[in-house]
């Protein structure tokens, strides 16, 4: 399987211009726990992957983080109740960011106002409480690159497949079984040693896999 085409009727334009296709808080968590356990399969070293989970960021608070090296970020913060997403890419940088938190509710300042945020930089920024629709300031400029940051969210395992074996090459194994296995880890199935091995060429420490796997709060079975 050198190549896999999400065919075009698939694709699904996520951005602050369609937040009616941004799945709700509930699956975008999922969504985040499964890139993340991709990303410490293929990427042993965390400062090279591209998304990763913390699922004890702080007391009844998550976290996942995207970030590709060249100042471009993506910081999202799960509650108890509620989401919080701040988007940063720097060819859109700056934007008025009083304009972008207009009716955000004050549960977020502290995340949104504070560190990293607000030395990372924020060129769009959305949100949603319970399980409710996104919401955004309404504004008329979406030029905000927020299109290319939320695509993977589409929760079509395709699109994490054709992303990662451009970025990790050949550290990422895509052969027919590629599809059937990362669609095990986006439905939430135990990880077992069989499927890294099918993914991953050359894992050399297993004992940071597991690291990352309880951080990520994410099931395996490793027996």
């Amino acid at each position: 399987m050198e190549q896999i085409i999400i065919p075009p009727e698939s694709i699904v334009m996520i951005s602050t211009a369609n937040l009616e296709a941004m799945p709700r808080r509930v699956q975008l968590k999922s969504i985040c726990k499964a890139i993340s356990v991709l990303d410490a399969i293929l990427c042993q070293e965390w400062a090279d992957r591209y998304y990763s989970y913390n699922s004890k960021w702080a007391p009844d608070e998550e976290f996942c983080g995207m970030r590709n090296g060249q100042g471009d970020e993506l910081l999202i913060l799960f509650q108890a109740e509620g989401c919080i997403i701040n988007g940063m890419v720097h060819e859109y940088y700056p934007k008025d960011k009083t304009r972008l938190t207009m009716g955000l509710p004050k549960i977020y300042d502290e995340f949104i106002f504070g560190e990293p945020v607000i030395s990372i930089g924020t060129t769009f920024c959305l949100w949603s409480s319970s399980d409710k629709k996104w919401e955004i300031v309404d504004i008329s400029d979406f030029n905000d690159g927020s299109e290319e940051m939320l695509a993977i969210f589409d929760g079509n395992p395709l699109s994490y497949i054709n992303w990662a074996k451009d970025y990790y090459e050949e550290n990422f194994i895509v052969n027919d079984e590629t599809e059937r296995i990362v669609t095990s880890i986006y439905e939430g199935q135990p990880l077992t040693k069989e499927m890294v091995h099918l993914l991953a060429n050359n894992l050399e420490d297993w004992d940071q896999l597991l690291n990352d796997l309880e951080e990520i709060n994410y099931p395996f079975q490793f027996t």
